[in-house]
């Protein structure tokens, strides 16, 4: 069997691509390379319409333009539809229209330091509570006509393509893969096929200690992991301590007593929302979030709670891939 292996990095997170076929030999087949070549360039491509952090991209000049509808390229439609679907999906826990309040939250300035030490960040966290959405719903203000080319979406209004840019990129560079056995994982939201061949083992790494936590076999669909512990920095008024996971009706930093959510999907951009959504819910929210796909939580004091449907969904593959409306 040939195999292409390759790891990178992609809209500020690690990124892999692993592609395999049926070609003899050790070295990739070119068949791999040209498959590679053009999920790498499509990867390019999207980080430079989404990013937040580049004034010359689509994304940013959204904010910039008065206009409530607008025309958009398909991708940065895409992701305006993923949004509005990321939204209604999650109750509004999932919000792209945050941009503003992650950059307020120290997001935009982070990278700069050293993460910060996990259990001080912790010790000194304000009482647990889950995340409610924010009263304004802007993210059910988001549409996208693709006969139009245009996007729809409130004025002035920072999106940040965050972890749902992540999943849908996987999906996109997924959907030009057909017939190839792949692994597409961007900052952890991970898109897969199995081309025929058997199911991907996934390690889930608990993030207190590094080792594995539990083991999946996902022969198609996605799997993605929501947590606190890979991105968590000082702050200085006040002080304190901040990470990405945002609750949509403060505005601010969630902390809601759970550490980590591995999440499994029909796609590696549903898995994200899920998973994103079990993490700001809590602990019982977690659960029923994840009781329809199954998922790992793993609790701030390390407890590791397997959702029982993860197994299902482990026998039985993921067949059918999830589409936002």
């Amino acid at each position: 069997m040939s195999v292409l292996d390759e790891r990178f990095t992609v809209m500020g997170a690690r990124g892999r691509i692993v592609l395999a076929d049926r070609a003899p030999g050790d070295e990739p087949s070119p068949r791999l390379r040209r498959a590679h070549a053009d999920a790498r360039a499509r990867l390019d491509d999207l980080e430079r319409r989404w990013t937040r952090f580049d004034p010359r991209s689509d994304l940013s000049r959204l904010t910039d333009d008065p206009r409530a509808v607008l025309p958009a390229d398909p991708d940065v439609g895409a992701l305006v539809r993923a949004g509005a679907w990321a939204g209604r999906t999650s109750g509004g826990l999932v919000d792209i229209t945050l941009g503003a309040q992650i950059a307020q939250a120290g997001y935009d300035g982070h990278w700069t330091g050293s993460p910060a030490p996990l259990p001080e960040a912790l010790a000194a966290a304000p009482p647990r509570a889950a995340a409610s959405p924010d009263p304004a719903a802007r993210w059910s203000l988001l549409g996208a006509d693709r006969h139009a080319g245009t996007i729809r979406r409130p004025p002035g209004v920072a999106l940040d393509s965050g972890g749902i840019g992540k999943g849908l990129a996987a999906d996109l560079v997924a959907a030009q893969l057909v017939g190839l056995r792949f692994f597409v994982d961007v900052g952890g939201d991970v898109a897969f096929g199995c081309g025929g061949a058997e199911a991907h083992g996934v390690v889930v790494e608990h993030p207190l200690t590094g080792a594995p936590a539990h083991r999946l076999a996902i022969a198609s669909g996605g799997v993605a992991t929501s947590g606190l512990h890979r991105r968590i920095w000082r702050t200085s008024d006040p002080p304190g301590f901040a990470h990405h996971l945002l609750d949509p009706a403060t505005g601010r930093p969630a902390w809601t007593g759970v550490l980590a959510v591995t999440a499994v999907g029909r796609s590696a951009l549903e898995a994200e929302v899920l998973a994103k959504t079990a993490l700001l819910r809590g602990p019982r929210g977690a659960r029923a979030t994840l009781a329809g796909q199954g998922g790992v939580i793993v609790a701030e004091d390390g407890a590791v709670a397997v959702v029982p449907a993860l197994r299902a969904l482990a026998r039985n593959a993921v067949r059918e891939r999830a589409v936002p409306a």
